[in-house]
């Protein structure tokens, strides 16, 4: 409280003023709730976090004591007793937070109290620093839409989605192909398989490639809040809306494209907002009346049958038909072991250069993973092999840094084909029938025994030299 000092004499008015102008210069910057009060415990100032979340206005509250805005107010206790509560929890108006109170002090006398609101609501404060701070910066561009994109961009394109399978590079030229067109696209398959990645490129290579590109996932957003983060809304359409109101992510995608991940998971009640959006494209903002007419690209995403949701009555049979206009089926990992390879290398080449950490995995190892069916795919290949590369003291890693779960899932999978070799086996010539089920057998026993090869002859009750020459026959180091 340097700036008192120059007062010669103080007066509950000059503190006052003081507070005031403190607020103004300072605390209105500030993306948290601030309340000052004076010695006597009545209202100064406060911020406008404050008078937003806590939806007052300053000149409704200004001069009353605390208690009549609060009943459960701590601010009598904290001048009395002189001692500042720091994380304390409390309720006001329905809401749950945490508050710190400190009272204020001149010359060892107390001149009033401040309050720091910690908000419990973590997506009030996403709203009010991210978002909103965000669209007030970009509202002083001279050219609004094109600010919007050089801030939401497409991060991917289809040279980040790596394959050596025919089956994947056949999804990325139907991709191009869809990119082409405004049309809806569905991108469905299971989680994990990289449906964002393929969202992200298809905007890229999209003629709406410099405009905005919005991603929303459906799942993530409480319902009571989905409707506002979609389509905006006006000042004052509900306790906690933001002063001047805010753009919702139909209105920042603007001419470019927005991506609805998980849309499976959107509530019934938005699913006829949604459907109305997509036949007349435009939109109102929550409390408004104002039309929005947009010019925008739809993808959609998720990893649910939106076609038995539809049968079971939890998604709308007409937004299926509206938003299934063209379908990008991602196939699963496991239907494409040859990517696995690929995959691996890029990951710790990416690890590498973000951690320092780098590694080489055996030939082992390669041939193990390749055998795990990858129910995570994409998305529990990346997590293990970073595992993998952090547990592993060796520069070569080997089999023992493999997971058990996933060590023993491969063995499931190499006996499921031996049994299947066998069932087929009268179907095939025997020769070939015996080189198979002898190549499967060897690799089993490898697998059960860490790639032990001493033990692994030892078992089968072979020479080792001999089991070299089988793993030459059947082309394995």
């Amino acid at each position: 409280m340097i700036l008192l000092e120059t007062f010669k004499k103080i007066t509950s008015k000059k503190i006052d003023r003081l507070f005031i102008k403190i607020n103004d210069i300072i605390f209105n910057q500030i993306p948290i709730p601030i309340c000052l009060v004076n010695s006597e415990c009545k209202i100064v100032t406060f911020n406008n976090s404050f008078k937003d979340y806590f939806n007052l206005k300053l000149e409704n509250e200004k001069g009353k004591f605390v208690g009549e805005v609060d009943p459960n107010a701590r601010f009598p206790v904290i001048l009395k007793t002189g001692k500042a509560e720091i994380n304390r929890k409390h309720k006001f108006q329905g809401r749950d937070i945490i508050v710190h109170r400190l009272p204020l002090h001149f010359n060892n006398k107390l001149i009033g109290g401040i309050s720091i609101t910690i908000i419990g609501d973590l997506n009030y404060i996403y709203r009010l620093v991210t978002e909103n701070n965000l669209i007030k910066n970009l509202k002083s561009y001279k050219n609004n839409q094109s600010a919007i994109s050089e801030v939401y961009k497409a991060k991917y394109t289809f040279d980040d989605i790596l394959s050596n399978s025919n089956c994947l590079n056949n999804c990325k030229e139907q991709a191009k192909s869809f990119a082409e067109t405004d049309l809806t696209v569905l991108i469905t398959g299971e989680s994990g398989v990289g449906k964002e990645l393929f969202a992200h490129s298809i905007h890229n290579y999209s003629k709406r490639r410099k405009n905005p590109f919005i991603s929303i996932n459906c799942a993530a957003i409480p319902e009571s809040l989905i409707e506002s983060e979609l389509f905006g809304h006006e000042e004052g359409s509900f306790t906690g809306a933001t002063k001047n109101g805010r753009m919702g992510k139909f209105e920042l995608a603007n001419t470019g494209t927005i991506f609805l991940d998980e849309i499976g998971d959107l509530p019934l009640k938005m699913q006829v907002k949604l459907l109305r959006v997509l036949q007349e494209k435009e939109i109102e903002r929550v409390g408004g009346n104002k039309i929005i007419n947009l010019d925008i690209r739809v993808i959609a995403a998720t990893n649910c049958d939106l076609q038995e949701k539809v049968n079971s009555g939890t998604f709308r049979k007409d937004l299926f038909y509206r938003l299934n206009v063209l379908n990008l089926e991602i196939p699963p990992l496991r239907e494409r072991p040859s990517d696995i390879s690929l995959l691996i290398d890029n990951f710790i080449n990416n690890f590498y250069k973000k951690y320092g950490i780098c590694g080489e995995f055996t030939e082992d190892v390669l041939k193990t993973l390749c055998l795990y069916k990858w129910p995570g795919n994409v998305r529990e290949l990346r997590n293990i092999v970073e595992r993998m590369l952090v547990i592993s003291k060796e520069h070569s890693i080997k089999v023992d840094s493999i997971p058990e779960n996933i060590l023993n899932s491969s063995k499931e999978s190499m006996d499921a084909n031996i049994k299947q070799l066998i069932k087929t086996k009268t179907f095939s010539p025997l020769k070939s029938s015996v080189f198979k089920t002898e190549k499967e057998l060897i690799i089993n026993t490898l697998i059960e025994n860490n790639f032990n090869k001493s033990k692994t002859a030892e078992i089968l009750g072979i020479p080792r030299m001999t089991l070299y020459r089988k793993l030459k026959e059947i082309n394995l180091k």
